[in-house]
Formats: structure tokens, C-alpha cells, sequence
């Protein structure tokens, strides 16, 4: 399996951007399809985006627009761009390697999952 460590989590306010980045490590992550997730307190974990091996991307309706996921092979990381930063977009966003897709996105049982940034955004 492969190890996620997620940075550039923080404070914000509404209307910031911020970068997420997902350093992995133990294998490449060249074949995997690649994804961020997110919970909030009190609700259940949200896909929000997710990358092909191939670069194709899929996005949770309440971010399309604003956030934007990348991939760099070379590097073995997986970057989440946020802009216009809402308060609702406020939880713990989770890197995770080895999605598939069917309706939404989801890990598969042989993916991994890093430990989590916190994103708060203040009104």
C-alpha cells in the first residue's frame, strides 16, 4: 500500500484560497487513480475530487469551479487548489490513492488514506 501525508491545511477566510498537498510515499502513484475527500463535524465523509492515472478529473458538484486537483508523477504527489473558500467548505480533507468511480467516487478496499488536514474557513 501506499503512504499519504496531506499539508497546507489552515485558517482562512471567505472568499481565500488555499493548496493542499498529498506527499506519498512506498510506491508510486503513477497507476493509481488519485482523490481527496473531506468530513465535517457531525456529517460523513464527502468525496470532493479525483484524478485518473490518466489526468481525467471528476468533481463534487457544491466545489466544481472553485477547487482544481493535480497530479505529479514525478514528484509522487497530489495537489488540491482551493479558491473562493466558503465556510461550508470547512472540515478535515483526506488524500486517498486507488478511487474508482460509479455515480460517485469512492476508495477501493485495497486504497489508502492519508490522516487528514484541517481546512477552517471563517465567514
Amino acid at each position: 500500500q501506499v503512504q499519504l501525508v496531506e499539508s497546507g491545511g489552515g485558517l482562512v477566510q471567505a472568499g481565500d484560497s488555499l493548496r493542499l498537498s498529498c506527499a506519498a510515499s512506498g510506491r508510486t502513484i503513477s497507476s493509481y487513480s488519485m482523490g481527496w475527500f473531506r468530513q465535517a463535524p457531525g456529517k460523513e465523509r464527502e468525496f470532493v475530487a479525483r484524478i485518473s492515472f490518466a489526468g481525467n478529473t471528476n468533481y463534487a458538484d457544491s466545489v466544481k469551479g472553485r477547487f482544481t486537483i493535480s497530479r505529479d508523477n514525478m514528484k509522487n504527489t497530489v495537489s488540491l487548489q482551493m479558491n473562493n473558500l466558503k465556510p461550508e467548505d470547512t472540515a478535515v480533507y483526506y488524500c486517498a490513492a486507488d478511487l474508482a468511480c460509479s455515480g460517485t467516487c469512492y476508495v477501493r478496499s485495497t486504497g489508502s488514506w492519508g490522516q487528514g488536514t484541517q481546512v477552517t474557513v471563517s465567514s
